[in-house]
């Protein structure tokens, strides 16, 4: 295979070379490429209409030894990310010229990456994920970018339920500082998109060496970082070369955080007790403190 040669153009060099069934099977891959990142070959199957025997055909037809090397070659290609410019150009160029065309194009991509989330994230995956959370002494939250502001949220609300939580969303040598706070029993969830940042393969790397458990929520880093991670959480977050949406990852902390809730119902309720109260108390009027006289 020439060195240049993209994952579009090695499925479209061997295209007639395949039976009928791997081709449906070539088409999956390149129409979906996240999903092939992060869903099972018996997933691809049932979308293509054929056996999880010919979606391995097809993977060796194009090249490669499996699966795994398949979403490796295809993540290091995908991880080569459009500027943020070119990827709203795109955004603009399906929406068109009408502006109201912007809420029905962005609320398609909205359903469409919820109904992705709902297909992919088993019931099984999800409450092994609830089950790491609920059993962590600290659940340690990190994202950069506008994952952070996520990683915040996830950490405040994780906190009003009475449990453990901290957020590290900063960036180069100030992070160094942010990985001593890192102590035994913690859980570490990763918000990682598009690359594995310096950040990111530090962290997984220390996580590794204090034996800490942690869960990767991703897009398309499945590949490169699965066997780094207790638990990989797929989340799309629309088409790879358009405006990248959030909707999908906001769904899925809100369900792991109804999930822990569900799991710990009684700790959860008496800790919102206790922040109730206090709401109470500092809405109730300025508190009567003592006031300085004038001599």
């Amino acid at each position: 295979m020439p060195a240049h040669e993209t994952f579009d153009q090695r499925i479209t060099a061997r295209m007639e070379k395949m039976s009928a069934a791997e081709q449906r099977v070539a088409r999956v891959f390149q129409e979906s490429k996240e999903e092939v990142l992060m869903t099972s070959a018996a997933a691809l199957a049932a979308k293509a209409g054929t056996s999880d025997a010919t979606v391995v055909r097809t993977t060796r037809t194009l090249g490669f030894s499996g699966m795994e090397e398949l979403r490796r070659s295809l993540a290091a290609e995908m991880k080569e990310n459009l500027s943020p410019a070119t990827r709203v150009a795109a955004t603009l160029q399906q929406v068109g010229d009408g502006i109201g065309a912007a809420l029905e194009a962005t609320l398609n991509i909205h359903q469409e990456c919820i109904e992705r989330l709902r297909r992919d994230l088993s019931a099984k995956l999800f409450e092994n994920a609830v089950g790491l959370i609920a059993d962590a002494g600290r659940t340690v939250v990190f994202g950069i970018g506008p994952s952070s502001a996520m990683a915040t949220y996830l950490e405040i609300q994780l906190r009003r339920f009475g449990l453990e939580a901290s957020s590290l969303t900063r960036t180069g040598i100030l992070f160094a500082d942010d990985l001593q706070t890192l102590r035994p029993r913690d859980l570490v969830i990763v918000l990682a998109y598009g690359r594995v940042y310096r950040e990111v393969d530090v962290l997984l790397r220390e996580a590794r060496r204090a034996k800490l458990k942690a869960v990767l929520i991703t897009d398309t880093l499945a590949a490169p970082l699965r066997d780094r991670v207790e638990l990989v959480l797929p989340v799309a977050r629309g088409r790879a070369d358009m405006f990248s949406t959030h909707t999908a990852t906001l769904a899925l902390i809100e369900a792991l955080l109804v999930g822990v809730a569900a799991k710990l119902p009684d700790e959860t309720l008496e800790s919102l007790g206790r922040l109730d109260a206090l709401r109470h108390e500092l809405a109730a009027g300025p508190a009567n403190l003592p006031t300085l006289r004038r001599p």
